[in-house]
């Protein structure tokens, strides 16, 4: 149930270092092409994540026998340490991202049948598969995290790192907005209101009476697409996933063969089926209807936007009052209706990220727009799903340029941060190999690797 979840930065685990299996490789004749230490990396190894990053449309730099390779054994050189070191990955923060890679994989598929079908596995072989390698992924990255520790920048180290750049590998910066909005919920009637409370217990009934099943309604008939096609099943997830008034109701439920009540979030009403509870983690389905917006009702809100917006301009009060007293968004009126950009912890965005994160709707409207210029209202869906109107004000463009220090200083200290990381695991990466054994099946060692010290003789 992705809209449901908190927006988070939740989960993404390179797949070179997952060393995903996708397709089974009966026809392969095995061999031990590389040893790392006590790890043998096999040859089916090195085929399935080639046959896996042609499905992904990946591109070598080099020969993908040689690459793929090399890749794995940095992967254990990373294991190895993470095993003397202790680092320990745990079981909860595994199964969190096991359940959300198999909800996402379901997605994509569009089955649990059609999933087993495309791995040839079962479902219970496929989860296994991806928690080994979520662990190896997770594990991978605690590694680096600690080998890297904490860097430390002064900005006389940023301004130096700046001015040795040579001038065609200073970074682009596409044009950034500023945005402030004011929303406006169009008025539901209560009597749409009873008519989709009616539905849901007409739902509940149907089911209870046998005469069909909570996931085939769901599919037909739930309005939150990220669950539907999976017959409303939301996966394993914590209470903190969730917004109150739904954790309120799923945690609650004991009887597996029970429905819930109808009940109210800001995503519209629903109604929750048990199917298992795992620890501090529940998994469940729920179909989600919302309330129809009349037109008239729609209408009147812009009306009354469009009143505000003229007061604005005729100085009767400021945009950023308006935004605090009257708009009706909860996540920015307590900044007085300023956008704040989740990717960068800032309140800059590039025209794409506008469009992405918040509203394409916002974005066409934004981008003709002057500095200090308010828009006429507008109707949006908001990241709840629900029909909105609008006012924005433009209150800041960084039209496209070349970075400078002054103006670009945070995206300037990430590039040196991460140039500073890389060479620490580089460096790592060099050191350790030193002190690992390696043996290379001779048929696989004619090649340019990124780090030569594999071959020791």
């Amino acid at each position: 149930m992705n809209k449901f979840k908190f927006a988070k930065v939740y989960f993404c685990i390179l797949l070179c270092w997952a060393g995903m299996s996708v397709y089974a490789q009966d026809n392969v004749i095995d061999e031990v092409v590389w040893v790392v230490g006590d790890e043998a990396i096999l040859k089916s190894d090195v085929e399935n994540e080639r046959l896996n990053a042609q499905y992904e449309n990946r591109r070598f730099t080099g020969d993908p026998y040689c690459v793929i390779p090399e890749e794995l054994a940095v992967q254990k050189l990373f294991l190895h340490q993470a095993e003397i070191d202790s680092v320990v990955v745990s079981d909860q923060e595994v199964l969190q991202q096991v359940e959300q890679r198999t909800s996402w994989l379901i997605d994509q598929i569009g089955s649990k049948e059609k999933m087993e079908e495309y791995y040839n596995k079962t479902f219970t072989q496929i989860r296994e598969m991806l928690r080994e390698n979520i662990r190896d992924g997770l594990t991978v990255q605690q590694m680096q995290q600690k080998i890297v520790g904490d860097i430390k920048l002064t900005p006389a180290e940023v301004r130096n790192y700046f001015k040795k750049l040579p001038a065609d590998s200073i970074p682009f910066v596409p044009t950034q907005v500023e945005v402030q909005i004011i929303t406006q919920e169009p008025k539901i009637a209560e009597e749409e209101i009873e008519r989709v409370k009616a539905q849901l217990r007409e739902y509940t009934d149907r089911i209870n009476k046998g005469e069909t099943t909570f996931s085939t309604l769901a599919r037909f008939y739930s309005e939150d697409p990220g669950t539907a096609r999976r017959g409303g099943e939301g996966g394993f997830t914590g209470r903190g996933e969730l917004v109150p008034e739904f954790a309120n109701v799923v945690f609650n439920l004991t009887d597996t063969k029970k429905v819930s009540k109808v009940f109210e979030t800001e995503f519209g009403f629903h109604i929750a089926q048990l199917i298992e509870k795992r620890g501090d983690r529940v998994n469940y389905r729920h179909i989600l209807l919302r309330p129809k917006v009349d037109q008239k009702q729609i209408d009147a809100a812009l009306s009354r936007l469009d009143s505000i917006a003229d007061d604005i301009r005729k100085n009767k009060f400021t945009f950023d009052d308006a935004a605090t007293w009257i708009s009706q968004d909860k996540e920015t009126r307590n900044n007085h209706g300023l956008l704040a950009n989740p990717q960068t912890s800032t309140s800059r965005f590039e025209m794409q990220q506008l469009a992405g994160l918040v509203s394409q709707d916002v974005a066409k409207v934004v981008e003709g727009m002057q500095i200090g210029e308010i828009s006429k209202p507008f109707t949006m869906i908001n990241s709840k799903g629900k029909e909105v109107c609008a006012i924005v004000k433009l209150k800041n463009r960084i039209d496209g340029h070349k970075a400078t220090i002054t103006e670009d200083y945070q995206r300037l200290k990430s590039m040196v941060t991460a140039k500073r990381s890389e060479e620490k695991i580089q460096k790592w990466i060099v050191e350790k190999q030193k002190t690992t054994y390696v043996r290379i099946n001779p048929s696989w060692r004619n090649c340019d690797f990124k780090y030569p010290g594999w071959i020791k003789e």
